[in-house]
């Protein structure tokens, strides 16, 4: 899909979408519960449906009306024994329940459950260990970038819990079974595998300790998921920065909650603002724990003369920090290592875009400089790529606003935000999308 976009000053109010943070943690913790949820303010983006056809896989059942979402879940807690010939005894580990749900029967007698993930990378990682509570032996499907991305955290983490993982391009294979102990794992990768040990752990029948190693990056993302825990009944303790101590045999209570806001793509309409747009954006919550919610702040900071700041908390603003950054004074990122393992190499191919655009970005192991054009950045003269990346997509297209031009590739916002295009729109950009 390719869209053109005119230049042009947005105006007006604007609502930022749900959270894909708070969605996905929350939906997978009513498919744990024991009863039924209702989740209001879901949207329907790539990684959310991800996450359902996961559930689903789960033994869950799910349906859809509207934004509403309303799980009946797997009943995680009090279960009754399995067959032994389906699911490996161990005392230690989850039970799986009788077939009465989606894995059904077909999938068991196959031995492999697998897991559709599309090209979503947290519901990749949210959903392995989840998925050894219950199965012997899991699949996860998806796109070949999503299995680049890959789970080496899990692969270091498993290797003395005899649980084996073997992948090639388009799966990863897991065999085993959690069980409960001592983990030990690398915070300065992805807080996305201490997310998926967080939702496991309390199933086991014993209690764990989880031990993040410093240092702790996209902490904001490990708050959110033990928000969304605690609200379904869920205990632990933190008892020293990065230790956590978390009780086994808990059982998941049903909710009903609504999603917030999401700060994350939220950033895209402040940055519209910040380029002179009059807008009002409702829809957020100022108190929330999403990282993200920082780029307010950090757009002002762009005004001034070539500001340093850190992202190791908030990659995600990469993309459309180093948009603004070659709009305006330039800016020295850091924090920015990460960016290499997203759904593109973000600092890379936003190098490669902004050229187009007549900036420089000089990038580094963990930093990125900009350095804007001197005489303001320039109408490209070729189509932009969007690199099969949302947030790239939406990054350019703020600048585009400016410039105007053409993205090849837009098709990649419906990873989080299908109405993308239609809120420029509404906002007085002039856009056309053709397929």
């Amino acid at each position: 899909m390719r869209v053109s976009i005119k230049p042009g000053k947005a105006a007006g109010t604007a609502f930022a979408p749900p959270s894909k943070s708070y969605a996905q943690r929350i939906l997978i913790c009513a498919a744990l519960s024991s009863g039924v949820s209702r989740i209001r303010g879901i949207s329907e983006s790539e990684d959310v449906l991800a996450a359902l056809d996961c559930i689903e896989a789960l033994g869950a059942d799910y349906q859809r009306d509207g934004d509403e979402v309303i799980v009946s879940g797997r009943e995680a807690c009090d279960r009754p024994k399995q067959n032994k010939s389906q699911t490996d005894s161990s005392a230690d580990g989850c039970e799986q329940e009788t077939g009465t749900r989606a894995e059904g029967a077909e999938q068991k007698k196959a031995g492999t459950v697998v897991f559709p993930c599309r090209e979503s990378g947290n519901t990749l990682r949210f959903f392995l260990p989840i998925s050894l509570c219950f199965y012997n032996k899991v699949r996860f499907t998806g796109s070949s970038r999503l299995m680049e991305r890959g789970i080496s955290v899990y692969e270091e983490v498993f290797q003395d819990k005899n649980i084996s993982i073997k992948r090639d391009s388009l799966s990863i294979e897991a065999e085993g079974r959690l069980t409960p102990g001592e983990y030990t794992i690398r915070g300065d990768v992805s807080s996305q595998f201490v997310t998926g040990l967080l939702f496991a752990l309390p199933l086991l029948k014993g209690g764990s300790t989880l031990r993040i190693l410093p240092p702790i990056e996209s902490r904001p993302y490990i708050d959110i998921t033990i928000d969304v825990l605690k609200s379904f009944g869920i205990e632990l303790t933190e008892t020293s920065e990065g230790v956590f101590v978390i009780p086994g045999n808990q059982c998941y209570q049903a909710r009903d909650l609504m999603v917030e806001g999401d700060w994350s793509n939220g950033a895209f309409l402040y940055a519209l603002k910040s380029l002179g747009g009059e807008l009002s954006i409702e829809g957020l919550n100022s108190d929330s724990r999403q990282g993200d919610k920082v780029c307010a702040s950090y757009f002002e900071r762009l005004d001034r003369e070539k500001p340093e700041m850190d992202i190791s908390g908030c990659p995600d603003l990469g993309p459309v920090l180093f948009a603004l950054a070659a709009a305006k004074n330039g800016a020295v990122i850091t924090g920015t290592r990460r960016l290499r393992i997203k759904e593109s190499d973000r600092a890379e191919v936003m190098k490669e875009e902004l050229e187009k655009l007549g900036a420089r970005l000089e990038v580094s192991d963990n930093s990125v400089t900009v350095f804007p054009p001197e005489n303001g950045i320039q109408p490209p003269s070729v189509p932009l790529n969007g690199h099969n990346d949302h947030r790239i997509v939406m990054a350019l297209s703020v600048l585009l606003t400016l410039t105007g031009g053409e993205i090849e590739g837009a098709e990649a916002v419906g990873k989080t935000w299908k109405e993308f295009f239609e809120v420029l729109k509404g906002l007085g950009i002039e856009t056309e999308v053709r397929e």
